[in-house]
Order: C-alpha cells, then sequence, then structure tokens
C-alpha cells in the first residue's frame, strides 16, 4: 500500500512538472476579451453565430422583452485595430444599423426591432466577410456567404 501511494505522488508530481513546462513554453493565444452579452447587454441572448474565417464571429442575438435584435463581430485575438464591422438589416420593414471602423476587439453593437420578421446579418474582420440572408425566420432556410476581398 505505502508503494503504491508513493508511485502514485511521484507519478502526479512528474505530470505536473510536466504541465508546468510545457504551459511555461507554450506561448499563450490572446482569448477574447468580451462577449455579445457584454456588447449587446445582459437581456440578450445569442440565438445565430457564423465564423469571420479564423478571425473571430459575428453574433445574432435577441431580448425577448423588447423586441429587439443585436449583432457584434468579436475578434478571437484582440490587438491592434482592424478594419471591422457588424450589420443587420430587417428587409420587412427596412431599418438597418451597421458599426463599421477600426477596432482592437469588436464591432457593434447594432440593434433592430425584430421581432416576428426574419433578420440579415453579417460582419467583417480585415478583408473577410460573412452575411446570412433570411435568417431566424422559423421554417425558412437561410443563406450564408463568406468571402475575402
Amino acid at each position: 500500500m505505502r508503494f503504491t501511494r508513493s508511485v502514485l505522488a511521484a507519478s502526479a508530481l512528474a505530470a505536473l512538472s510536466v504541465g508546468a513546462t510545457t504551459a511555461l513554453a507554450s506561448p499563450a493565444s490572446a482569448a477574447p476579451n468580451t462577449t455579445p452579452q457584454k456588447v449587446c447587454g445582459s437581456g440578450y441572448k445569442t440565438v445565430n453565430s457564423a465564423a469571420v474565417g479564423s478571425l473571430g464571429t459575428v453574433y445574432l442575438t435577441y431580448n425577448a422583452s423588447n423586441g429587439q435584435n443585436c449583432v457584434a463581430t468579436i475578434r478571437n485575438n484582440p490587438g491592434k485595430a482592424v478594419d471591422m464591422s457588424a450589420w443587420i438589416y430587417v428587409p420587412d420593414t427596412g431599418e438597418s444599423h451597421e458599426d463599421a471602423g477600426q477596432f482592437s476587439s469588436f464591432a457593434g453593437p447594432t440593434y433592430v426591432y425584430g421581432k416576428g420578421h426574419c433578420v440579415d446579418w453579417g460582419g467583417s474582420i480585415a478583408n473577410t466577410y460573412v452575411q446570412v440572408y433570411g435568417s431566424n425566420c422559423g421554417a425558412l432556410k437561410e443563406h450564408r456567404v463568406t468571402f475575402t476581398r
């Protein structure tokens, strides 16, 4: 029994040493410093998202208490400011909003009233763009487009 405990303790110590060495040797990538809820507000729940290549994600959120949709584009690795955008459009009403410029972490929030309506939305990071059309319409199938310029 004593031998088993000492072998287990030695194995655990060796594993911790290897893990610590690996962790110290590997460069840590920056984690996103925000969430869609921090950008749009606490009452907003993520209802859809689209990857912007490997650079980040565009999030579509919805607040059931006020019927508002919000879009935010969030980088995977915040850093030097780059061209970014977040936009949303309601075809039924013609209402649209966009936030575009040079940002280090996220673009948005952009809000529209969307209760009972399909929405088109998207965003960009650097030269990679995502557009989602006919989204969150129940039985209708959305159409997604990702491209670089």
